[in-house]
């Protein structure tokens, strides 16, 4: 999920300082000092995005479209009713690890045929007796894509198990219904989210909004906002139209719905339909499969939409299809119907070898976009993200922890966390998606470069080379300041458009505050 953009240049340098000076006035307090200590050990590992949505929403699916491999189970086990936490290892493992911090081998099991790992939790050997509860699992994996970020599969958060939901609250919202605990003080264990949608509803509204409330009283208010990586997804976005060769369409119709009535709450910056099932699909497409789409792409189109109803009729073995019937059913529980006519399609256009056609329908999926909006929005920001959470964190503990030299760091603390221009560039770059500004072409680019869009270097804000002058750096900048004030004072401008050209300004400003005089 990342493309090195250039470090916000010393953020995560003043949290770590602002950390290790509440470490030392809080030395003599335990509490604290060890959710201090977490505090500052997080600000050196890799970023922490959780996903969340409701039960079946996709998330373990979408886990292993992301990662590209088949690493989290899917069926629905005990597994999926725990938080698990995927990270960067050399060789693959599982752990389970109980409340009070005992640990226990898992043992991991693949399935035949499309039935992909299971993690057995039935039989777990703990490194200390008696047996314990399982509290979460965390899995080392070589995967690319987790060297640089932690990716933290979550329980459905309408479960009908109310302590499987308290699980995920615990993680991004912990102490919401108490603040007078002292579970209140404790630190939300991600740093961003990608929340997964099916439909929009109260539920859905509500779990944002206590996500998106989780920084205030730390914030100085209830009217402050929370984290700045929010993003969401309507999951599963194939099976809407029914399977249609169209259903990506339709699903991005709900998608830009689906942002406008969040973008009036303020909770998330964008949200993208995605197919997770055929993404992973395609990342992992195997050569009889793809011969198997060839045989039925020569199949009249009549006859092959007639045998294409149902998921069981595709499969049935009366239906005279050029594929056995139990590869029939491989490919409909692997691809979905959507992915089915999908690829049958692409072939009839011209597609002629099983790796074009991966491309084709992984970029179809929406995966390849979502991977993109993670990159600008999480990845290039990543130290944003990171010290946002710190800082966070340190202000429930110095509001919680009060009477002490450390209570001088809390006005400094603040007025950090009160510079959310970071979150309303997260805001336009989501609106930007779905929403046309009054500008010429060029300008558009510009603006879009200026908040972020293309990296948040100086450089590349700029447009500039990497090695370009500071004095030309600080000319360019400059002249952005003007030309972009000047563009939301124009007369002609709608709200939308001014309040653009004022992020834009205000990007530039803070671009030009970043480089040495």
């Amino acid at each position: 999920m990342r493309r090195d953009g250039g470090p916000v240049p010393g953020i995560v340098a003043e949290a770590h300082r602002l950390v290790g000076a509440a470490q030392a006035a809080l030395a003599g307090e335990p509490r604290p000092r060890a959710l201090l200590a977490d505090c500052a050990r997080r600000l050196d590992q890799p970023l922490r995005v959780a996903l969340a949505g409701s039960i079946k929403a996709g998330k373990s699916t979408l886990l292993n479209s992301l990662v590209g491999q088949d690493i989290a189970p899917t069926d629905a086990t005990e597994c999926t009713r725990v938080v698990t936490w995927y990270r960067y290892g050399s060789t693959p493992s599982v752990t389970a690890y109980a409340p009070d911090g005992a640990r226990a081998h898992v043992v991991v099991r693949r399935g035949s045929g499309t039935h992909g790992l299971t993690f057995d939790l039935e039989r777990l050997n703990w490194n200390a007796p008696p047996p314990r509860e399982v509290d979460h699992l965390e899995v080392e994996w070589p995967a690319a894509t987790l060297a640089h970020t932690t990716i933290i599969d979550t329980p459905g958060t309408s479960s009908l198990s109310r302590e499987v939901s308290r699980r995920t609250a615990r993680l991004l919202t912990p102490g919401a219904d108490d603040e007078r605990s002292e579970q209140s003080v404790a630190i939300p264990g991600a740093d961003a989210v990608v929340y997964l949608l099916r439909r929009l509803d109260a539920t859905d509204v509500q779990f944002l909004e206590r996500v998106g409330a989780g920084t205030a009283v730390a914030n100085g208010g209830p009217g402050a906002p929370g984290p700045l990586g929010i993003v969401g997804v309507v999951s599963r976005a194939d099976e809407i139209g029914a399977g249609r060769i169209d259903a990506l369409h339709s699903a991005r119709d709900v998608a830009t719905r689906f942002a406008g009535e969040l973008e009036r709450t303020g909770l998330c910056q964008a949200v993208i339909p995605v197919a997770g099932l055929l993404a992973f699909a395609a990342a992992t497409l195997r050569q009889q499969e793809f011969a198997a789409f060839e045989a039925l792409a020569r199949v009249p189109v009549d006859e092959l939409s007639a045998a294409l109803l149902s998921a069981d009729r595709f499969a049935r073995a009366d239906v005279p299809l050029p594929v056995p019937p139990e590869l029939r059913a491989q490919l409909a529980e692997r691809f979905g119907l959507f992915g089915i006519r999908m690829a049958v399609t692409l072939i009839r256009l011209g597609v002629r070898d099983s790796a074009t056609l991966a491309a084709e329908l992984t970029s179809r999926s929406g995966v390849d976009e979502l991977r993109s909006v993670l990159d600008v929005q999480f990845g290039q920001r990543a130290d944003q993200l990171k010290a946002h959470s710190a800082l966070t964190a340190l202000a429930r503990v110095l509001t919680a922890y009060r009477g002490t030299p450390a209570d001088r760091l809390l006005p400094r603390v603040r007025t950090l966390l009160a510079d959310v221009h970071g979150f309303a560039e997260l805001r336009l770059l989501g609106r930007l998606r779905t929403d046309e500004l009054a500008l010429p072409a060029d300008d558009l680019a510009e603006l879009h470069r200026l908040i972020g869009g293309s990296g948040i270097a100086p450089h590349l804000r700029l447009g500039l080379p990497i090695d370009a002058p500071l004095p030309a750096q600080r000319a360019q900048a400059m002249a952005a300041v003007r030309k972009w004030r000047a563009r939301a004072r124009h007369p002609l401008a709608d709200q939308f458009t001014a309040t653009a050209c004022l992020t834009a300004a205000r990007s530039a400003e803070g671009t030009l505050s970043v480089l040495p005089e």
